[in-house]
Formats: C-alpha cells, sequence, structure tokens
C-alpha cells in the first residue's frame, strides 16, 4: 500500500484515474499520513422513494405543544 502525496497526486491525476478504473484503490496522504481514499464511483445501491414510510409515522396530538411552559415562554410562543 503506497501512500500519494497531494503533490504527487494533482501531477498524475490522470494516471491515478486509470489506475482507479483498473479496480485499485488509491489512497492520498498529507505529511506521510492517510487523509483520503480515490476509489471507483458507484451509484446508490438505495434510491429513496417519496412515501415509501406513508402510514408507518404517526404523530402525537400534542406533536407542535412546547412544554414545559417556560421553554415555550424562552422561544416566544
Amino acid at each position: 500500500m503506497t501512500i500519494n502525496s497531494i503533490t504527487e497526486a494533482k501531477t498524475n491525476l490522470s494516471a491515478l484515474i486509470a489506475k482507479v478504473c483498473e479496480g485499485q484503490e488509491i489512497i492520498i496522504g498529507r505529511a506521510g499520513k492517510p487523509v483520503a481514499v480515490l476509489v471507483p464511483y458507484s451509484k446508490a445501491a438505495h434510491q429513496c422513494k417519496p412515501g415509501s414510510l406513508s402510514g408507518k409515522i404517526r404523530m402525537t396530538k400534542d406533536f407542535d405543544a412546547l412544554l414545559p411552559h417556560d421553554i415555550a415562554v424562552a422561544f416566544g410562543a
């Protein structure tokens, strides 16, 4: 596992991206310590669907009430 400095990464970005496309992970470091990993992009495995929790979440009738009273006064209610 080789750590590339930020300067090396800037200079050789195209070559590093080519290595990533081949499946390698590239570690970029500052002062010899790893700070970032260059990996291939992948789409999110799970897509959120609006309304998928419809009917599964319930709010109580006092949901909007600021209690205790002193907290409500502090917020100007």
